[in-house]
């Protein structure tokens, strides 16, 4: 434990901000994970439902900086691929 009265106050803080932070990108995996779901249920309308979901969770994701926005980019790349590769089938 720590023996300043600010260094304790400071790790309470990060323990709050971690939880959040793990919750929100829980939440941004839970939704990719959705999408995918979705895409192999080969349900179009719940598909993009799914899709809109994953980009908001990965956007939310990419301005907290719980990934970089390069990554972002890609998961949300290849998530469009996903849907547009369901259409032509």
């Amino acid at each position: 434990m720590a023996n300043i009265k600010s260094s304790a106050k400071r790790a309470l803080i990060i323990e709050k901000v971690t939880a959040k932070n793990r919750s929100a990108k829980s939440l941004m995996k839970t939704n990719n994970k959705k999408f995918d779901a979705a895409v192999a249920g080969s349900d179009r309308e719940v598909a993009e439902d799914a899709y809109k979901t994953a980009v908001k969770t990965v956007d939310r994701a990419a301005t907290k900086n719980l990934i970089h926005k390069n990554k972002a980019a890609r998961r949300k790349s290849a998530m469009t691929r996903k849907l547009n590769a369901m259409e032509s089938k």
